[in-house]
C-alpha cells in the first residue's frame, strides 16, 4: 500500500468502526448506583457511558468510582448505593469523538483511552470506539506496506 491511500485511510471517519449504542451497556444519570454497579458488573466492564433522558452523553460511570463512594471506615457501606444517582459519582470529563470525527484525531485520543465515546451532533451518544478497533485497523494497513 502506497503513502497516499494510507494517509487517505487515516484521515476517514469513525463511524464504521464503533460499536453502535444499542449493543453497549449504558446507564443514565438518575439510575441509582446499584443498579449501576449491577449493570457494570453483568456487562463484564469496568467503565460505560452515562446518558441522559434524552441520550445526550454526560459522563463515565466505573466501578472503581461506585466501590470509592462506598468506603467507610471500617467496611463497603452497600446501603449507600441505593440512595445515591449516578449523577452524584461519575466523571463527567469523558474522551468523545462524533460520529463524522476523523480516524487519526480517535487515534490520538485512545493513546490515553480503552474506548472512545462516539456522539452525533447534537451531543446524543450513538456508540463506542474501542482502541482495539483501532488498533486492528493500524495494524491491517501497516501490516501490507
Amino acid at each position: 500500500m502506497g503513502k497516499i491511500e494510507k494517509e487517505i485511510v487515516f484521515k476517514e471517519g469513525v463511524k464504521e468502526l464503533m460499536i453502535p449504542a444499542n449493543k453497549v451497556a449504558i446507564v443514565q444519570v438518575g439510575n441509582s448506583l446499584e443498579h449501576a454497579l449491577l449493570v457494570l458488573i453483568k456487562s463484564g466492564y469496568s467503565a460505560i457511558p452515562v446518558v441522559d433522558r434524552d441520550y445526550k452523553l454526560q459522563g463515565l460511570i466505573s466501578t472503581t468510582r461506585i466501590l470509592d463512594f462506598s468506603l467507610g471506615i471500617e467496611r463497603i457501606e452497600y446501603e449507600k448505593l441505593g440512595q445515591h444517582t449516578v449523577e452524584e459519582v461519575m466523571e463527567k470529563k469523558v474522551a468523545w469523538i462524533k460520529e463524522s470525527g476523523l480516524f487519526f484525531k480517535a487515534l490520538e485520543l485512545s493513546i490515553n483511552h480503552p474506548f472512545l465515546c462516539v456522539v452525533d451532533d447534537e451531543g446524543v451518544f450513538v456508540g463506542i470506539l474501542t482502541r482495539k478497533s483501532i488498533l486492528a485497523l493500524v495494524h491491517r494497513y501497516l501490516k501490507h506496506p
